[in-house]
């Protein structure tokens, strides 16, 4: 007997289980597991009524929405593929995304419709569904979700769809920083086992409470819009990333569980009110996208009870490939010892493949916390490739391994813990200078809420490295005073040898620091230092 591996079963599970448990929570909202399938089961109904069938893409511009998870099972249980949208995109960007991807329709949400507005006239798209929301009005020709739901209600039940494990599930588009958005083919079956890795090393079960703090649209919420569904879990949906808020629903929802980058961890342990409250709970809270600082785990651990987890993927493998395994033995350890090992990206997940960090000749480094290398990965969660782009495809898959431009090194133990993203290693009189390191180093210093280093050309050195910081409200600092507590923490050449100040770092939706925006702003000039 063979059933084929696809997340999609887990809803079929759930509402067969737990039919009158609270599934999703959506602001005033509440939906029982029956209600959440009956609403996916009239969603697919509609959009086969509207000419979707097995294979046709469907693109989604949704915030953290119990729409968006709708769209996730209603979509996918046809047989069509989803293309979640960044809804943070330029209309070019949009523009080019839905026409790379091939995609026939559109649900967007109205607050969100400005960019597609602009670019309507220029999208061969048979039908726009909108997601109506109070306080916003769009000119967007395209018809109303529930009233879409409603009109086929009754007309016809949705087919049951054959799938097959290695078809497409979603088409996730890269952010395209420095080159057009690459749209990455993620299947069933590479889907279903990264939400079961979710599960396993993460612990997830029936009683957590799950807040939507990450983008579903990012690599399908790492996973998260599939694992809660699995293990019955309640899914609580959060229309944006606010602090306050988030420690409220702490508080009044009994958050069991939550995702977010390193960024979205610094948000909460500076907001004024995490100090104010006393935590019922002490919620896991994976982090991800970027390497977290040890210092703002500490931060995290200490400030608000949380229990760290440490998570490392990319979108292009479904995204998790290392978790950060915690073992008994690291109990006995200092606070501060802890959180330099959760900050270390671990050793390979139970059901995603081989992951290892080779040097360019593809031989494995050395397990001494020295030797750098890239990290390498092939297995079971890998992309099929990138659709319509069969160059970019074989230039990152090589001999069967798929290689993903971030340097790092392996400890004794086996654990890989990244030193820098190769296009951010900064190579100053022929030393290696890991970005993250220094940054690691800044996020000790009381007075700094956000850091970031780059490379700036220097005619001694080559490049240098130049720190860009956000300090607290109403923290002053000079220059001299950062560079003098670099170089009492590290190598005086590791130290940054320029500051500048700033009011806020770039990010993507999902918090994640765009590095090239900085280079782009501090390098294009090729600025020198002496």
């Amino acid at each position: 007997m063979f059933s084929p591996l696809t997340p999609l079963d887990w809803k079929r599970r759930a509402v067969k289980y737990y039919p009158q448990k609270v599934a999703v929570i959506d602001g005033e909202k509440e939906f029982s597991y029956k209600e959440f399938g009956d609403r996916t089961d009239q969603l697919s109904a509609a959009l086969h009524h509207a000419g979707i069938q097995k294979g046709d893409h469907v693109s989604v511009m949704l915030p953290n929405t119990h729409y968006m998870l709708e769209c996730f099972y209603g979509i996918c249980q046809l047989g069509a593929v989803m293309v979640p949208l960044n809804y943070r995109l330029s209309a070019g960007d949009l523009e080019y995304i839905i026409k790379h991807s091939d995609s026939k329709m559109l649900i967007v949400d109205e607050e969100f419709t400005a960019p597609i507005e602009d670019i309507q006239a220029n999208i061969s798209l048979e039908q726009i569904v909108i997601v109506s929301v109070a306080g916003h009005e769009t000119v967007l020709k395209g018809v109303d979700y529930e009233a879409f739901l409603e009109h086929a209600a009754g007309k016809t039940a949705p087919p049951v769809v054959e799938i097959d494990e290695n078809q497409l599930l979603t088409l996730n588009y890269t952010s395209g920083t420095t080159s057009k958005p690459k749209g990455v083919m993620l299947t069933h079956r590479g889907n279903y086992l990264n939400a079961a890795n979710f599960m396993y090393h993460l612990g997830v079960n029936y009683d957590d409470v799950y807040l939507h703090t990450l983008p579903m649209f990012h690599a399908n919420g790492w996973g998260g819009v599939w694992a809660l569904t699995a293990a019955g879990g309640t899914h609580v949906c959060l229309r944006k990333v606010d602090p306050p808020l988030i420690l409220e629903l702490f508080q009044n929802k009994k958050i069991t569980l939550l995702y977010g980058a390193p960024t979205v961890v610094n948000m909460l342990v500076n907001e004024p009110k995490a100090k104010e409250i006393e935590m019922k709970t002490h919620p896991r809270m994976a982090t991800a996208g970027a390497p977290p600082a040890a210092a703002l785990i500490h931060k995290a651990q200490e400030i608000l009870g949380l229990n760290m987890m440490h998570v490392y993927g990319l979108t292009e493998t479904s995204p998790f490939i290392l978790y950060c395994e915690w073992k008994k033995e690291f109990d006995t350890k200092s606070a501060d010892e802890q959180a330099a090992i959760k900050a270390r990206q671990g050793i390979e997940l139970a059901f995603n493949g081989e992951a290892k960090v080779v040097h360019a000749d593809g031989e494995e480094v050395d397990w001494n916390g020295k030797e750098l290398g890239e990290i390498i990965t092939r297995g079971n969660v890998v992309m099929e490739g990138y659709y319509k782009d069969p160059e970019t495809t074989a230039a990152a898959i090589k001999d069967g391994w798929f290689h993903t431009g971030d340097l790092a090194v392996t400890h004794p133990d086996g654990y890989i813990e990244i030193q820098d993203r190769a296009k951010d290693l900064i190579i100053s009189g022929g030393e290696n200078i890991s970005s993250t390191e220094v940054e690691g180093v800044l996020y000790k210093h009381p007075d700094i809420l956000e850091a970031a280093v780059i490379a700036i050309p220097d005619e001694k050195w080559g490049e240098v490295p130049k720190a860009i910081i956000v300090l607290q409200p109403g923290a002053t600092l000079a220059e001299e005073e950062i560079v003098k507590f670099c170089r009492s923490k590290m190598a005086h050449f590791k130290a940054p040898k320029a500051v500048e100040f700033v009011e806020a770092l770039p990010k993507t939706a999902t918090g994640k620091l765009q590095k090239y925006r900085l280079r782009e702003m501090h390098c294009n000039g090729k600025k020198k230092v002496n």
